[in-house]
């Protein structure tokens, strides 16, 4: 399995089926996940915390560092899955909605290689 073969539903009914085989589903309620994403957030944090970028890079070199932070991003993708199912939201078409309203809000010819919130762009002509 890898990202290219596998659907975002495949992933749903993967952690939906681990759940439903511990009996789980009773703890998952939308707030006790969502708590739970953050804390998981968190511990991904941890691997960049008081480290410039070219050490992160040199720590991210060891495959057992990568390993720990993908097992992190697995816990936050787990957690984010489960959230969705849970309150029946569709992620594809809630990031292609987003993407579209991301758009509006950062057109490229106002926002191509700048990091600024997009209320910098409003009322701004282009340049």
């Amino acid at each position: 399995m890898n990202d290219d073969q596998t659907t975002i539903q495949d992933l749903k009914l993967q952690v939906r089926q681990f759940s439903q085989a511990r009996a789980w589903e009773q703890f998952h309620h939308p707030k006790d996940l969502a708590l739970a994403l953050v804390c998981e957030v968190g511990e991904v944090l941890e691997h960049f915390r008081y480290q410039t970028n070219e050490q992160i890079s040199e720590k991210l070199a060891s495959s057992s560092e990568q390993t720990a932070l993908a097992h992190e991003l697995a816990d936050c993708l787990w957690l984010l899955l489960r959230l969705a199912d849970v309150t029946g939201v569709d992620l594809a078409t809630s990031l292609q909605e987003k993407l579209v309203l991301a758009d509006q809000k950062y057109p490229v010819e106002k926002a191509y290689g700048k990091p600024d919130k997009y209320t910098a762009y409003q009322n701004q002509n282009p340049t």
